[in-house]
């Protein structure tokens, strides 16, 4: 067979020059395939430590904000709070937090880096749903043995001002403490441990 006006030199120029328009191509289609991959930014943003400013927070007082998508409730406690858990601890399901999701940096019965500050999710252990802050002591609807703590309405159960769960409760274990530390005497970071901060 006869290759007669057929410029070799042309063809392979036109084989090469096809296949590097098709490897970029390729390379073009793989690059937003691959970036699909990646976490968003919001999915970032949603793992990422917290800062809170805590100066602002009267003594009593509970604010709420979110990490990883969860609340995280902040409350600064009194000195009269911390005294009246002490007196509840018998009424409590797991009193030194052994089955508790928690640090090993806080202490097991006020569950915190510094006894005046609770940091823990707002997440009832049960079913996930959001229990009410109820700091009165001994309302009518909660009896007279209540000192104040966490009211999950969605079936009952009652934590105290550490996030212990009382016994007999639908919720299993107590709330949560999530990993916490202090940049300044004002600031916590929620998401950075302690340990490593």
């Amino acid at each position: 067979m006869s290759n007669d006006g057929v410029n070799s030199g042309r063809r392979r120029f036109l084989v090469a020059a096809t296949s590097v328009v098709g490897a970029a191509g390729a390379v073009g289609a793989a690059i937003p395939f691959l970036g699909s991959w990646a976490p968003s930014a919001r999915a970032k943003a949603a793992g990422a430590p917290v800062r809170v400013n805590i100066s602002k927070i009267q003594p009593g007082q509970q604010i709420v904000a979110e990490w990883r998508g969860q609340p995280v409730f902040i409350l600064n406690r009194t000195p009269e709070i911390l005294e009246r858990l002490k007196g509840i601890e018998g009424s409590l399901a797991d009193p030194s937090s052994k089955e508790s999701e928690q640090p090993s940096y806080v202490g097991p019965e006020d569950r915190s880096i510094k006894p005046g500050l609770l940091v823990v999710l707002g997440l009832c252990t049960h079913l996930g749903c959001a229990p009410t802050f109820r700091p009165e002591v001994a309302p009518a609807d909660l009896g007279p043995e209540w000192v104040g703590g966490y009211f999950c309405a969605c079936h009952g159960s009652r934590y105290d001002l550490a996030g212990r769960v009382y016994k007999s409760q639908p919720a299993p274990l107590n709330l949560p403490v999530p990993p916490y530390s202090y940049e300044t005497d004002e600031v916590v970071i929620i998401g950075v441990d302690e340990e490593t901060a």
